[in-house]
């Protein structure tokens, strides 16, 4: 694999939700087995979807074995470093935002590479980046992230794939376009929590009795 930037964001993103599905694990108190299946599908849950939706099988982490590696690792590294970790829930929320800014960049990039329509290569970005989640929270039995109210989650990715096709279409350099679009995926997702920042909800009106 040659290592280029965008393969090295790969990676990252890669260890980044393998660990964030390992911590969620964990914090529901499964065995072995079940944090290395969890930390497993958060990895290469969003990255599934995408290339069985574009067509592109078998999908990336079946022709290469490094994933599999990757996983296996940062998912150890995860139990080995679980004291270490003190504050698991910070931990998976930032090992989980830096996942999410990181493939939003790969979906993005894809749909680019096929030639879809600028929105549907969002979409893919916010699918890539989102959908280990879902999976994740929906295996260990929570609310996915991205459905709950107090949550900015795909939201962000949207923002940020929707400045990587801006800037691609003004010829950024691709380097350039990777960092700012995780950066802002990650920068929207921090402030967002930070200062309680959600969307608007609506609920049905109760008429008094």
């Amino acid at each position: 694999m040659e290592m280029s930037l965008f393969n090295i964001l790969d990676i990252l993103g890669t260890i980044a939700f393998a660990i964030s599905g390992a911590l969620a694990a964990m914090n529901r108190r499964l065995d072995l087995f079940g944090i290395f299946i969890i930390a497993f599908v958060t990895a290469i849950g969003g990255g599934t979807l995408r290339d069985v939706l574009i067509g592109q099988t078998p999908v990336t982490w079946m022709e290469n074995l490094l994933y599999i590696y990757i996983i296996a690792l940062s998912a150890i590294f995860a139990i080995v470093f679980r004291n270490k970790l003190d504050y698991l829930k910070k931990s998976l929320f930032l090992f989980d935002t830096i996942g999410l800014g990181v493939f939003t960049i790969t979906g993005v990039e894809t749909g680019i590479q096929n030639e879809l329509a600028p929105i549907i290569s969002i979409a893919l970005g916010g699918m890539t980046g989102a959908f280990g989640g879902v999976i994740r929270d929906i295996l260990c039995n929570e609310i996915p992230v991205i459905f709950r109210k107090a949550e900015i989650y795909a939201t962000a990715c949207f923002i940020g794939g929707f400045f990587f096709v801006l800037m691609y279409r003004y010829d950024i350099p691709m380097d350039i376009i990777y960092v700012v679009t995780s950066l802002t995926v990650i920068g929207i997702r921090l402030l967002a929590v930070k200062y309680h920042i959600t969307l608007p909800h609506f609920y049905p009106t109760r008429k008094k009795s």
